[in-house]
Order: structure tokens, then C-alpha cells, then sequence
């Protein structure tokens, strides 16, 4: 088991972590290689102390070493779940489980938001994980709606299962060739249904469907955290970065405005102080 698990790899995790490791905590990191592509994108950021007029793609650079020197090694596995489990909590990814006392969701922000009904079908024939719930749609009329070409491979899975599949990609030369796979234009703009998701609505058309599976490169935190508070899309933290739930931690643009590194980096580093101050009080 794990003292704590860091979700994602911006300026918050990176942050958290090196801290953890400073602390000599034992725990698992979780994000993209490279770390964040916002931070790789970035043209110029001219607020962060020691870093004057850096481009995103040189602090990324400087940060990947920072970490590296430390030792700390980053778990490309995306999390598609976060679950309470007693004492601690069972971070879900794919079909992997790992188990950690605390977590800090360091998730940023997403760079496209929840359609009209998503998070109200969440488990109701809306999914994010296709290794998850492939299975449950086998032989069935599915739509994916991925937003970046590196999730394919989950189409071309969920391809293999369904009988019929609509890919709605938010990307540009979609690549899946798979016979019942059919391609459409435009961005969707709802879910409908009763009690499970039954419409998938797009500008000019709807498809009827048995489930819909979104493929993001981040899912919304309150979606990875059944039960999280949140407020206008962001985790609802104190000034110890503590959540409603206790021992999960959240820091970054994730939490709100300024979307800022250098607020981001601040606030991974309360998190993990408030993770070692939550451990010291337990047994």
C-alpha cells in the first residue's frame, strides 16, 4: 500500500511529488509522459520565480529533470476511478487496482467540458473506460466520442465488441477502419434518456444508442471521485487543500482560478504537507 497517490502531471503533481519525496513518502505517480501537455504547449510563461520568459516547452524539460534527479519515476496507467475503500482508497485503472491511505488530485481542468447529461448518465450507460465496461455493450449499437487520435486503440477495442459503433472524433484524420465503424462530423451536444443514456444529440441528427463512451485525455474529477463536492466544475478544497472526502487532497487548476503554474505548484505543495499531517495522526 501506498502513503498517497498523485492524479495527473502538471504543475500541481510535480509539485506534490517532489515534496512527497522530500518527505519521505512512499507513493505512486500517475500522469502522461512527458508531463502535461498544457505546460509543453505553453508559448511563453513569465511568472514563475526562477524561470523568466520560459517557454512551456523548456519548463516541462526542467521539470522532467528536477524529477528524475529525485529519483521519482511517473505510471503512464490512466486512472479511470478513485473509490474509499476503509482506511484508504483503491485507485482504478483500466483493469489494474492500487491501493494508497491518500490521494491529491492535481487533474487540472478539461480542455473540453461535459456535455448536457454526461455526468448525469455516468454509470448509466455513459462510461469512460473502455477495458471497463467494453464488455457490457458487446453485440450492442454504441457512440465514442474521443477527443485526441492516442485513444484509438480503444475505439478499435470497443469495435470488437459492438455491432454497431459511431465515433464522433473531436480530432482531425480520424484513423479507425473497422467495418461497423462508422465516422461523423460536428460536436455532440447532449445525452437523453430515462433511466439509462438513450440519445446521443449532435447539431443536426441524434443517434439512438444502448451506451455512449467518452475517451478524454482527463475525465472530470467529479467523475473519478463518487461523492466529491465540487462547485462551477471544481473541487471544493480548504486552505490545507483537503476535500470533502477525508485523506483526498486536490490542488491546481483543478480547484479554480488563476489558472496559473505558479499557483498550481503552491498548492501541490500544501497538498502534500496536508498528506503528511493526515498520515502522522493515524495509526
Amino acid at each position: 500500500m501506498y502513503d498517497c497517490a498523485i492524479i495527473g502531471a502538471g504543475a500541481a503533481g510535480v509539485s506534490a511529488a517532489l515534496t512527497l519525496k522530500a518527505l519521505h513518502k512512499n507513493f505512486i505517480w500517475f500522469g502522461a509522459g512527458g508531463l502535461s501537455a498544457k505546460i509543453r504547449n505553453a508559448e511563453r510563461i513569465d511568472n514563475f520565480p526562477g524561470l523568466p520568459a520560459v517557454s512551456g516547452a523548456k519548463m516541462a524539460e526542467i521539470f522532467s529533470a528536477q524529477t528524475a534527479a529525485a529519483g521519482i519515476e511517473i505510471s503512464k496507467k490512466r486512472v479511470t476511478g478513485i473509490y474509499p475503500a476503509g482506511e484508504a482508497f483503491e485507485i482504478l485503472c483500466d483493469t489494474e487496482v492500487f491501493t494508497a491511505r491518500t490521494v491529491i488530485l492535481a487533474t487540472g481542468v478539461e480542455a473540453v467540458k461535459p456535455i448536457a447529461g454526461e455526468l448525469d448518465f455516468l454509470g448509466r450507460g455513459v462510461s469512460y473506460c473502455a477495458t471497463c465496461d467494453g464488455a457490457l455493450y458487446r453485440g450492442k449499437t454504441i457512440a465514442v466520442v474521443c477527443t485526441e487520435k492516442e485513444q484509438e486503440h480503444e475505439i478499435e477495442f470497443l469495435a470488437t465488441l459492438a455491432q454497431k459503433l459511431y465515433l464522433i472524433p473531436l480530432y482531425k484524420n480520424p484513423a479507425v477502419q473497422a467495418k461497423n465503424v462508422e465516422t461523423l462530423s460536428g460536436a455532440p451536444l447532449g445525452i437523453e434518456g430515462g433511466l439509462r443514456a438513450e440519445k446521443l444529440l449532435l447539431k443536426d441528427s441524434e443517434l439512438a444508442v444502448d451506451g455512449i463512451f467518452m475517451l478524454k485525455a482527463a475525465m472530470p474529477s467529479a467523475a473519478l471521485v463518487n461523492g466529491l463536492q465540487t462547485e462551477n466544475g471544481h473541487v471544493v478544497i480548504n486552505r490545507a487543500c483537503e476535500t470533502n472526502i477525508k485523506g483526498l487532497f486536490a490542488a491546481g487548476d483543478c480547484t479554480g482560478r488563476p489558472y496559473q503554474y505558479v499557483k498550481a505548484a503552491g498548492e501541490g505543495n500544501v497538498a502534500a504537507h496536508g498528506v503528511h499531517f493526515y498520515l502522522a495522526k493515524k495509526p
